[in-house]
């Protein structure tokens, strides 16, 4: 009777509980027109919250930036992945009760902060279903800026930078990113006016620009670079503090 009893109070109890599933959730950051963000950028961090804020997964992403020819020349067909077991990715495993409103925050690419930014997407998560293969791809527009600034005798500011998409695909004249599709332009600033201009141009190696400010007075400025891409929504600005010493 009271073996019966307990297994009674075990079932009423049961009955009103839902066990937790495991469930797997893949999430990858691929950069606006081009490939995923991997281990060469430093990745993608990523944090997967609950509805109440509540920290389900945080982790990077990493891996490489997947195959070329998958991703940006073949037709894509409805249903068939675009990534592979190499591609760039953080798998989350989350213990699921309930459907879940999961945001997922992701900040990259992490080894060129100045151009990182974050994106942000929801997704209801379902226990036990899970979301894997090519997963939750989260888009990053823009593009990573490093520039070398020399100042020289007379006011002459050169300018040269790197640029490229936020996976590090190249730029170059006829690649499948190509220079001529591309404006680059060093803004002179004082306070928030733009008292100087020039455009820098492709310096002959892949993703290289060049140009030169001149005639500028002693001061103190800000040097601003504006890049852009006619067939994208991609851009990218990055600023640095300039001193033009005087003679």
């Amino acid at each position: 009777m009271i073996k019966t009893l307990a297994l009674a109070a075990a079932l009423v109890l049961s009955a009103g509980t839902t066990l937790a599933e495991p469930t797997h959730v893949m999430v990858r950051g691929q950069a606006l027109d081009a490939k995923f963000i991997g281990d060469h950028m430093g990745g993608v961090e990523v944090t997967l919250t609950d509805p109440k804020g509540h920290i389900l997964a945080r982790g990077l992403a990493k891996g490489g930036t997947g195959d070329m020819g998958r991703i940006m020349k073949a037709p894509h067909v409805r249903g068939e992945a675009i990534t592979d077991e190499a591609t760039s990715g953080f798998e989350a495993m989350l213990d699921l009760d309930q459907p879940t409103l999961v945001t997922a925050t992701a900040r990259g690419p992490m080894g060129k902060p100045a151009s990182a930014v974050t994106v942000t997407s929801q997704m209801w998560v379902l226990p036990g279903r899970n979301v894997t293969g090519d997963g939750w791809i989260l888009t990053f527009p823009g593009l990573v800026i490093e520039p070398r600034i020399v100042v020289g005798t007379g006011g002459e500011i050169s300018v040269a930078t790197h640029v490229s998409l936020m996976c590090g695909c190249p730029i170059e004249p006829g690649g499948l990113w190509d220079a001529t599709r591309y404006s680059i332009e060093a803004q002179l600033m004082k306070g928030d006016q733009v008292i100087a201009s020039a455009p820098l141009s492709y310096a002959g190696k892949t993703s290289e620009f060049a140009g030169t400010l001149k005639g500028t007075m002693p001061g103190s400025y800000r040097l601003r670079l504006v890049a852009r891409d006619s067939g994208s929504a991609n851009a990218g600005v990055v600023e640095q503090k300039v001193v033009v010493p005087k003679p």
